[in-house]
């Protein structure tokens, strides 16, 4: 029987994108966005483009809200663009954490039906405690590129000095090199954390072809937060390196 944190890790791709009719669109770091509405996994939660907006200066905001009696979700992908292998970088405001049990943030790159299933092909960075069964908030995940491999997980301890970290992975086709730093930077300092994943059936376990960009902001199992808190959080920047 899996554990109730991979299980929360496992729900996090399980991500059912109905066709959206008139999806709304943002621009961020120089992106194109659709912005999710509707139901769905993961969770299953409530998904409401009320949700994602991006403010005077060019940030992008997330929230978990209270709306019409049910909670809301938050969402946003690139329809269009694959990013392949290099530096995705997110810079984030706020304080995850301190988030609620049953709170996660994503932000990760997602498989595509012609690249493979539900449960392949994803990269992700993520912030939560999968409804209280994990002590450390901290994950990163990478999820093979066939079927018939099991993904491979590393969770680590956040405590932040401030509202500013910066989060990031490097991708190639050997290695998935990822990093936590305080602050919003472009390079090495202050990190806390950092996971090289370099297995030797790279080929296998590690994704190979371009991927869309996600980010999302959801409700564990789809359950309330346990403080009965709204929730929000920024991402100053997103920034993508192309590998040489």
């Amino acid at each position: 029987m899996r554990s109730a944190r991979v299980l929360g890790i496992a729900l996090l791709s399980c991500l059912v994108l109905a066709p959206l009719a008139e999806a709304k669109s943002v621009v961020f770091s120089g992106y194109q966005w659709d912005v999710r509405s509707g139901q769905g996994g993961p969770g299953p939660n409530t998904w409401d483009d009320r949700n994602v907006w991006v403010d005077a200066n060019g940030w992008l905001h997330l929230k978990i809200a209270w709306r019409d009696g049910r909670w809301t979700t938050a969402e946003l992908y690139m329809p269009q663009q694959r990013l392949g292998f290099g530096t995705y970088q997110f810079k984030v405001v706020g304080r995850p954490d301190l988030f609620d049990d049953n709170v996660v943030l994503g932000l990760f790159n997602y498989t595509r039906p012609d690249v493979g299933p539900d449960g392949t092909n994803e990269i992700d960075l993520e912030f939560a405690k999968w409804g209280g069964s994990q002590s450390q908030m901290g994950n990163w995940a990478v999820y093979p590129a066939v079927t018939g491999v099991t993904y491979s997980h590393q969770s680590y301890p956040i405590s932040l000095t401030g509202t500013y970290s910066t989060h990031r992975f490097q991708w190639s086709s050997s290695q998935v090199y990822f990093q936590a730093l305080h602050g919003h930077q472009n390079g090495n300092t202050n990190q806390f954390a950092s996971w090289l994943f370099s297995p030797p059936d790279s080929l296998q376990r590690i994704p190979q072809n371009p991927l869309p960009v996600h980010m999302n902001l959801w409700l564990f199992q789809g359950q309330a937060p346990k403080n009965g808190q709204e929730v929000e959080v920024v991402i100053a920047e997103f920034k993508f390196i192309p590998a040489p």
